[in-house]
């Protein structure tokens, strides 16, 4: 009996091992880090969309999700932190739908905000549920 050799042998991953899609992770990734980076090049369209009625400046409240956003795009990047990332993504996704609100909301009070725009910021509000699926399923697959 003749063994096979090293060469002709075919390695692939056990069945259970989960398979995660990469591009999954990296368009996630990369939409945090690319929104997260705006909020610091360009910080007055977010701090315009800060609910009046929190505490304090919306610069603060612009600067701390950019924070997030980038850290949590990055921590996606990376294997061991993808889970948790994952579901960090969730809770800010999540966290941050409320300026989306007040985006409509202001939106539809300014009259220098075309019906364009206004329709776009409408429609942008549902988007958030498939943004948490996506995490969802980065969290389960790692």
């Amino acid at each position: 009996m003749q063994l096979p050799h090293q060469h002709n042998v075919i390695m692939t991953l056990p069945a259970s091992a989960p398979q995660q899609a990469p591009t999954r992770v990296y368009r996630m990734a990369a939409m945090l880090l690319g929104i997260g980076s705006l909020h610091f090049i360009a910080p007055k369209p977010f701090d315009s969309i800060v609910p009046a009625e929190l505490p304090g400046s919306p610069r603060v409240y612009t600067y701390a999700s950019g924070v997030a956003e980038v850290g949590i795009g990055a921590a996606l990047l990376a294997p061991k932190t993808r889970r948790l990332a994952a579901l960090a993504a969730v809770a800010l996704y999540i966290s941050v739908f409320p300026a989306n609100v007040n985006m409509v909301r202001l939106w539809f009070q300014d009259p220098s905000k075309s019906l364009p725009m206004r329709i776009v910021a409408i429609a942008r509000l549902p988007f958030q549920v498939p943004m948490i699926l996506e995490a969802l399923k980065v969290y389960r697959a790692s």
